[in-house]
């Protein structure tokens, strides 16, 4: 419970107590606290037992820290009945981009040889970087000046 407390933090714990509380009042305070945290750890031991209890004898085995979800993904990793190691260690994250980089990476080489002027046929693509040749005609559809 206080494993993060060092002695620094616990001596001045223990001399604010004093300095609060007083000495002769600090010894009948922390057997209120204890008794406090007693009570408390005897109501959740009964609460737990008695939820064990309801649920049945194939819950027997049941822990309320399972019901922590990363107790609970950490549990199922490591019991491996589902097979997931086998998937994660057969899914490489890197080497998937790297592929998806490589096939762009030769998409734009490919469309940039493709578009280049001695190249008379354009192999079906339409080159959107070509301006249109100019027709001397407007292209632009009519404005409408109740539709705006």
């Amino acid at each position: 419970m206080f494993n993060d407390i060092g002695p620094l933090e616990l001596v001045t714990i223990i001399v604010l107590a004093v300095l609060v509380f007083g000495p002769d009042k600090l010894p009948k305070v922390i057997q209120d606290v204890m008794r406090t945290v007693r009570k408390i750890r005897e109501f959740s031991e009964s609460a737990k037992q008695d939820i064990r209890n309801e649920l049945g004898p194939e819950f027997k085995d049941f822990e309320f820290e399972d019901l922590n979800p990363k107790t609970f993904i950490r549990k199922q990793l490591d019991n491996d009945e589902l097979g997931l190691k086998e998937i994660r260690n057969g899914f490489d994250l890197k080497k998937e981009m790297a592929e998806v980089t490589d096939a762009v990476h030769s998409r734009d080489t490919e469309a940039s040889s493709s578009s280049s002027p001695s190249s008379s046929s354009s192999g079906g693509r339409i080159d959107m970087t070509k301006k249109p040749e100019d027709t001397g005609k407007d292209d632009r559809p009519p404005f409408d000046a109740d539709a705006t």
